[in-house]
Protein backbone atom coordinates (compact mmCIF):
# COMPACT_ATOMS: atom_id res chain seq x y z
CA UNK A 1 0.00 0.00 0.00
CA UNK A 2 1.32 3.22 -1.13
CA UNK A 3 1.95 5.57 1.84
CA UNK A 4 0.59 9.68 0.84
CA UNK A 5 2.97 12.10 1.23
CA UNK A 6 2.79 13.90 4.77
CA UNK A 7 4.80 17.09 3.67
CA UNK A 8 6.42 17.07 7.20
CA UNK A 9 9.51 18.59 8.63
CA UNK A 10 12.74 16.08 8.64
CA UNK A 11 12.99 17.27 12.36
CA UNK A 12 9.79 16.12 13.15
CA UNK A 13 10.46 12.88 12.43
CA UNK A 14 12.46 9.88 14.87
CA UNK A 15 13.97 8.09 12.26
CA UNK A 16 15.05 9.28 8.81
CA UNK A 17 16.96 6.43 6.55
CA UNK A 18 19.24 8.29 4.06
CA UNK A 19 19.70 5.52 1.25
CA UNK A 20 20.67 6.17 -2.35
CA UNK A 21 23.07 4.91 -5.09
CA UNK A 22 26.70 4.75 -4.03
CA UNK A 23 28.80 7.72 -5.21
CA UNK A 24 25.43 10.44 -4.72
CA UNK A 25 26.81 12.21 -1.20
CA UNK A 26 24.24 10.29 1.03
CA UNK A 27 26.54 9.74 4.06
CA UNK A 28 27.53 13.74 3.29
CA UNK A 29 23.33 14.28 3.45
CA UNK A 30 23.35 12.20 6.75
CA UNK A 31 25.81 13.85 8.31
CA UNK A 32 24.46 17.21 7.26
CA UNK A 33 21.16 16.54 8.57
CA UNK A 34 22.23 15.00 11.47
CA UNK A 35 24.54 18.58 12.55
CA UNK A 36 21.83 20.82 11.33
CA UNK A 37 19.35 19.03 13.73
CA UNK A 38 21.81 19.24 16.21
CA UNK A 39 22.38 22.94 16.14
CA UNK A 40 18.53 22.86 16.49
CA UNK A 41 18.83 22.02 19.82
CA UNK A 42 17.70 18.65 19.15
CA UNK A 43 19.34 15.45 20.56
CA UNK A 44 20.26 13.39 17.65
CA UNK A 45 22.10 9.93 16.97
CA UNK A 46 23.82 9.44 13.95
CA UNK A 47 23.65 5.57 12.56
CA UNK A 48 26.47 4.10 10.45
CA UNK A 49 26.09 0.82 9.09
CA UNK A 50 28.68 0.04 6.81
CA UNK A 51 32.19 -1.16 7.65
CA UNK A 52 33.86 2.24 8.07
CA UNK A 53 33.39 4.72 10.08
CA UNK A 54 32.97 8.07 7.77
CA UNK A 55 30.86 10.33 9.67
CA UNK A 56 32.79 11.24 12.19
CA UNK A 57 35.35 12.01 9.90
CA UNK A 58 32.95 14.85 7.62
CA UNK A 59 31.80 15.85 11.30
CA UNK A 60 35.34 16.39 12.82
CA UNK A 61 35.35 18.93 15.41
CA UNK A 62 31.39 19.48 14.60
CA UNK A 63 30.48 16.61 17.07
CA UNK A 64 29.63 18.80 19.43
CA UNK A 65 30.79 21.36 22.46
CA UNK A 66 28.70 22.91 25.09
CA UNK A 67 28.09 26.27 22.99
CA UNK A 68 27.65 24.55 19.88
CA UNK A 69 26.26 20.95 20.29
CA UNK A 70 26.88 18.09 17.72
CA UNK A 71 25.45 14.93 17.02
CA UNK A 72 26.40 12.04 18.89
CA UNK A 73 27.72 9.00 16.21
CA UNK A 74 27.61 5.61 16.61
CA UNK A 75 28.56 2.65 13.77
CA UNK A 76 26.72 -0.58 14.46
CA UNK A 77 28.70 -3.69 13.99
CA UNK A 78 26.13 -6.54 13.57
CA UNK A 79 28.14 -9.28 15.28
CA UNK A 80 28.24 -7.05 18.61
CA UNK A 81 24.45 -6.31 17.71
CA UNK A 82 23.64 -9.86 18.20
CA UNK A 83 25.99 -10.50 21.08
CA UNK A 84 23.77 -7.70 22.99
CA UNK A 85 20.63 -9.30 21.83
CA UNK A 86 21.25 -12.85 22.88
CA UNK A 87 22.30 -11.59 25.95
CA UNK A 88 19.55 -10.10 26.73
CA UNK A 89 17.84 -13.24 25.62
CA UNK A 90 19.81 -15.93 27.47
CA UNK A 91 21.01 -13.89 29.99
CA UNK A 92 24.66 -15.53 30.54
CA UNK A 93 27.11 -12.92 29.02
CA UNK A 94 30.35 -15.44 29.04
CA UNK A 95 28.31 -18.46 27.45
CA UNK A 96 27.28 -15.59 24.58
CA UNK A 97 30.76 -14.40 23.62
CA UNK A 98 32.03 -18.06 23.67
CA UNK A 99 29.12 -19.16 20.94
CA UNK A 100 29.37 -15.54 18.98
CA UNK A 101 33.26 -15.46 18.97
CA UNK A 102 33.60 -18.96 17.79
CA UNK A 103 34.74 -19.20 14.05
CA UNK A 104 32.50 -21.54 12.92
CA UNK A 105 29.61 -19.79 14.37
CA UNK A 106 30.56 -16.96 12.49
CA UNK A 107 30.99 -18.57 9.48
CA UNK A 108 27.89 -20.10 9.48
CA UNK A 109 26.33 -16.92 10.20
CA UNK A 110 27.94 -14.96 7.15
CA UNK A 111 26.63 -17.18 4.89
CA UNK A 112 22.65 -16.79 6.47
CA UNK A 113 21.24 -14.15 4.34
CA UNK A 114 19.28 -10.85 6.09
CA UNK A 115 20.54 -11.79 9.51
CA UNK A 116 22.72 -8.95 9.68
CA UNK A 117 19.99 -6.49 8.42
CA UNK A 118 17.34 -7.92 10.75
CA UNK A 119 19.71 -7.44 14.15
CA UNK A 120 21.03 -4.08 12.64
CA UNK A 121 17.62 -2.41 12.26
CA UNK A 122 16.72 -4.30 15.79
CA UNK A 123 19.57 -2.40 17.48
CA UNK A 124 18.07 1.13 16.21
CA UNK A 125 15.00 -0.14 17.24
CA UNK A 126 16.60 -0.32 20.38
CA UNK A 127 18.17 2.84 20.53
CA UNK A 128 14.60 4.99 19.59
CA UNK A 129 13.19 3.54 22.97
CA UNK A 130 15.94 4.48 24.80
CA UNK A 131 14.84 7.08 27.32
CA UNK A 132 16.10 10.22 29.78
CA UNK A 133 16.20 9.41 33.25
CA UNK A 134 13.23 11.93 33.08
CA UNK A 135 11.43 9.38 31.08
CA UNK A 136 12.06 11.61 27.66
CA UNK A 137 12.91 9.81 24.57
CA UNK A 138 17.23 9.70 24.82
CA UNK A 139 17.23 10.77 21.12
CA UNK A 140 15.09 13.02 19.75
CA UNK A 141 16.35 12.36 16.08
CA UNK A 142 17.92 9.31 14.76
CA UNK A 143 19.54 9.42 11.27
CA UNK A 144 20.51 6.09 9.83
CA UNK A 145 23.10 6.31 7.06
CA UNK A 146 21.91 2.96 5.19
CA UNK A 147 23.18 0.85 3.14
CA UNK A 148 23.27 1.80 -0.93
CA UNK A 149 20.11 1.38 -3.27
CA UNK A 150 20.52 -2.01 -3.93
CA UNK A 151 21.20 -3.30 -0.39
CA UNK A 152 19.37 -0.37 1.10
CA UNK A 153 16.01 -2.49 -0.50
CA UNK A 154 16.97 -5.23 1.02
CA UNK A 155 18.22 -3.41 4.41
CA UNK A 156 14.54 -2.69 5.15
CA UNK A 157 12.72 -5.27 3.34
CA UNK A 158 14.00 -8.00 5.54
CA UNK A 159 11.45 -7.26 8.62
CA UNK A 160 8.52 -7.44 6.02
CA UNK A 161 10.18 -11.10 4.89
CA UNK A 162 10.32 -12.41 8.14
CA UNK A 163 7.44 -11.48 9.68
CA UNK A 164 5.90 -13.77 6.21
CA UNK A 165 7.74 -16.35 7.15
CA UNK A 166 8.15 -16.99 10.96
CA UNK A 167 4.50 -17.78 12.38
CA UNK A 168 5.39 -17.46 16.41
CA UNK A 169 8.04 -16.94 19.25
CA UNK A 170 10.31 -14.27 20.00
CA UNK A 171 11.72 -13.47 16.40
CA UNK A 172 8.46 -12.64 15.16
CA UNK A 173 7.47 -10.34 18.25
CA UNK A 174 10.73 -8.73 18.05
CA UNK A 175 10.65 -8.50 13.97
CA UNK A 176 7.06 -7.18 14.15
CA UNK A 177 7.83 -4.04 16.46
CA UNK A 178 10.53 -3.01 14.38
CA UNK A 179 8.43 -3.22 11.19
CA UNK A 180 5.81 -1.31 12.73
CA UNK A 181 8.33 1.17 13.69
CA UNK A 182 9.61 1.55 10.37
CA UNK A 183 6.13 1.63 8.33
CA UNK A 184 4.96 3.96 11.10
CA UNK A 185 4.77 7.80 8.45
CA UNK A 186 4.63 9.57 11.51
CA UNK A 187 7.97 8.33 13.32
CA UNK A 188 9.83 6.61 10.30
CA UNK A 189 10.98 8.42 6.46
CA UNK A 190 13.32 6.71 3.67
CA UNK A 191 15.12 9.74 2.72
CA UNK A 192 17.02 8.83 -1.22
CA UNK A 193 19.68 10.99 -2.60
CA UNK A 194 20.63 11.36 -6.49
CA UNK A 195 22.75 12.72 -8.42
CA UNK A 196 21.26 15.12 -11.64
CA UNK A 197 22.42 11.94 -13.84
CA UNK A 198 21.11 8.97 -16.20
CA UNK A 199 21.58 5.88 -13.38
CA UNK A 200 21.27 7.91 -10.31
CA UNK A 201 17.75 9.31 -11.53
CA UNK A 202 16.56 5.45 -13.17
CA UNK A 203 17.46 4.07 -9.65
CA UNK A 204 16.25 6.86 -7.83
CA UNK A 205 12.47 6.19 -9.17
CA UNK A 206 12.72 2.51 -8.94
CA UNK A 207 13.60 3.02 -5.06
CA UNK A 208 10.99 5.40 -4.72
CA UNK A 209 8.32 3.34 -6.22
CA UNK A 210 9.75 -0.34 -4.17
CA UNK A 211 9.60 1.70 -0.92
CA UNK A 212 6.43 3.29 -1.31
CA UNK A 213 4.18 0.99 -2.78
CA UNK A 214 5.58 -2.46 -1.95
CA UNK A 215 6.65 -1.83 1.79
CA UNK A 216 4.55 0.65 2.37
CA UNK A 217 7.12 3.03 4.00
CA UNK A 218 7.35 6.52 3.79
CA UNK A 219 8.98 8.85 1.31
CA UNK A 220 8.09 12.67 1.32
CA UNK A 221 11.28 13.65 -0.98
CA UNK A 222 14.03 12.80 -2.92
CA UNK A 223 17.27 15.11 -2.00
CA UNK A 224 19.18 15.57 -5.34
CA UNK A 225 22.58 16.82 -4.82
CA UNK A 226 25.90 18.61 -5.66
CA UNK A 227 23.38 20.37 -8.61
CA UNK A 228 25.55 23.06 -10.71
CA UNK A 229 23.64 26.38 -10.38
CA UNK A 230 22.96 28.41 -13.13
CA UNK A 231 26.84 30.07 -13.86
CA UNK A 232 25.89 33.51 -15.10
CA UNK A 233 23.30 35.54 -14.67
CA UNK A 234 19.68 35.66 -16.67
CA UNK A 235 20.41 39.21 -18.64
CA UNK A 236 23.95 37.67 -20.66
CA UNK A 237 22.35 35.44 -23.18
CA UNK A 238 24.80 33.39 -25.22
CA UNK A 239 27.50 34.98 -23.42
CA UNK A 240 29.95 32.05 -24.85
CA UNK A 241 29.03 33.06 -28.59
CA UNK A 242 29.68 36.72 -28.24
CA UNK A 243 33.46 35.67 -25.91
CA UNK A 244 33.72 33.75 -29.27
CA UNK A 245 33.64 36.88 -31.48
CA UNK A 246 36.11 38.63 -29.54
CA UNK A 247 39.52 38.78 -31.27
CA UNK A 248 41.74 35.89 -30.29
CA UNK A 249 45.47 38.69 -30.25
CA UNK A 250 43.35 40.41 -27.84
CA UNK A 251 44.98 40.32 -23.83
CA UNK A 252 43.22 40.57 -20.59
CA UNK A 253 46.05 40.33 -18.34
CA UNK A 254 45.82 37.53 -16.19
CA UNK A 255 42.92 36.16 -17.37
CA UNK A 256 42.61 32.95 -19.99
CA UNK A 257 42.30 34.03 -23.54
CA UNK A 258 38.58 34.71 -24.93
CA UNK A 259 38.49 31.12 -26.71
CA UNK A 260 39.27 29.13 -23.48
CA UNK A 261 36.42 31.61 -21.09
CA UNK A 262 34.36 30.95 -24.64
CA UNK A 263 34.84 27.09 -23.55
CA UNK A 264 34.23 27.08 -20.33
CA UNK A 265 30.82 29.31 -20.23
CA UNK A 266 29.75 26.38 -22.32
CA UNK A 267 30.83 23.99 -20.15
CA UNK A 268 29.23 25.19 -17.69
CA UNK A 269 25.85 26.12 -19.31
CA UNK A 270 25.83 22.42 -20.66
CA UNK A 271 26.20 20.89 -17.21
CA UNK A 272 23.27 23.74 -15.61
CA UNK A 273 20.81 21.98 -18.18
CA UNK A 274 22.25 18.88 -18.05
CA UNK A 275 20.94 19.16 -14.39
CA UNK A 276 17.68 20.77 -14.54
CA UNK A 277 17.17 18.05 -17.48
CA UNK A 278 17.37 15.10 -15.01
CA UNK A 279 16.02 17.12 -12.03
CA UNK A 280 12.64 17.47 -14.09
CA UNK A 281 13.02 13.75 -14.91
CA UNK A 282 13.56 12.61 -11.11
CA UNK A 283 10.22 14.74 -10.38
CA UNK A 284 8.46 13.52 -12.77
CA UNK A 285 9.19 9.61 -12.54
CA UNK A 286 9.21 9.53 -8.49
CA UNK A 287 6.51 11.98 -7.90
CA UNK A 288 8.12 13.71 -5.14
CA UNK A 289 9.56 16.95 -4.42
CA UNK A 290 13.07 18.13 -4.70
CA UNK A 291 15.37 19.34 -1.69
CA UNK A 292 18.36 20.22 -3.72
CA UNK A 293 21.48 20.77 -2.53
CA UNK A 294 24.39 22.73 -4.52
CA UNK A 295 27.26 21.36 -5.55
CA UNK A 296 30.60 22.75 -4.23
CA UNK A 297 33.24 22.88 -5.59
CA UNK A 298 36.00 22.21 -2.91
CA UNK A 299 34.23 19.25 -1.61
CA UNK A 300 32.78 19.11 2.17
CA UNK A 301 35.66 20.48 3.93
CA UNK A 302 34.07 21.31 7.29
CA UNK A 303 31.37 22.03 9.48
CA UNK A 304 30.48 25.02 7.68
CA UNK A 305 30.04 23.17 4.87
CA UNK A 306 27.61 20.58 6.28
CA UNK A 307 25.60 23.21 7.75
CA UNK A 308 25.11 25.10 4.50
CA UNK A 309 24.04 21.46 3.23
CA UNK A 310 21.93 21.03 5.74
CA UNK A 311 20.35 24.66 5.65
CA UNK A 312 19.79 23.76 1.67
CA UNK A 313 18.10 20.22 2.85
CA UNK A 314 15.74 21.89 5.32
CA UNK A 315 14.88 25.18 3.11
CA UNK A 316 11.41 24.07 2.07
CA UNK A 317 10.52 22.39 5.40
CA UNK A 318 7.20 23.84 6.81
CA UNK A 319 8.24 24.65 10.26
CA UNK A 320 9.49 21.90 12.57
Amino acid sequence: MEVPVTGRSLLERRLVIVTGKGGTGKTTVAAALALVAARSGRRVLAVEVGLDDQIPALLGAAAGTAQRPGPEVLRIEPFEALTEYLTLQIGVRSLVDLVVRNASFRQLMSAAPGWRELITLGKIWHLAQMQTSAGQPRYDLIVVDAPATGHGVSFLEVPRVVVSAVRAGPLRKQTELVERMIVDPDHTVVLPVALAEELPTRETAELVARVRSDMGIAVDRVVLNAVMESPFPDGPAGLDESLDRIDAGLQFGALPKPAALAACARYLIARHQLHEHYAAEIARTTGMPLSTLPYLAGGVSGSADLERLGAALLAADPPA
